[in-house]
């Protein structure tokens, strides 16, 4: 008899489900793309699934998520990419669409990064590993 396949939660979608609606980031656009006429300058952060993969647990996803964080200005966008860091790093034990968050390791934290496709932006881009397990 043959195992049912195992279906990961969308993580870039759990991770601003999670955090999206926080009061510390009130007034930042938290999304997976940004709209048209997005600049760079608009306070957003940016979640990308980057990588990741399974690790010997069959039921376990291992992915790498990165955070761009953009501002008006460089201080602007590194306060906010400081936020979004921290409540990531809280979800640790968070439930998604059936799924837990086992683990949350930040790989790398937030550095300044250009962002060439937006010459006016202030952009500070972080990764994190998460560890997920289905239901």
């Amino acid at each position: 008899m043959t195992e049912p396949y195992v279906t990961f939660p969308d993580v870039e979608r759990l991770v601003v489900d999670l955090i999206k609606d926080r009061s510390e980031l009130a007034g930042a656009l938290v999304t997976v793309a940004p709209a048209s006429g997005f600049d760079g300058t608009q306070r957003a952060v940016l979640v990308s699934r980057v990588g990741g993969a399974w690790v010997e647990d069959l039921r376990l996803d291992s992915p790498l998520v990165d955070l761009e964080s953009y501002g008006p200005d460089k201080p602007s966008a590194h306060r906010l990419s400081l936020v979004a860091r921290a409540l990531v790093l809280q979800l640790r034990g968070a439930t998604y669409d059936g799924a837990t968050v086992q683990d949350v390791v930040e790989e790398d934290g937030p550095r300044w990064l250009p962002d060439y496709r937006h010459a006016a932006a202030s952009r500070y881009v972080s990764t994190t590993r998460l560890v997920i397990r289905p239901a």
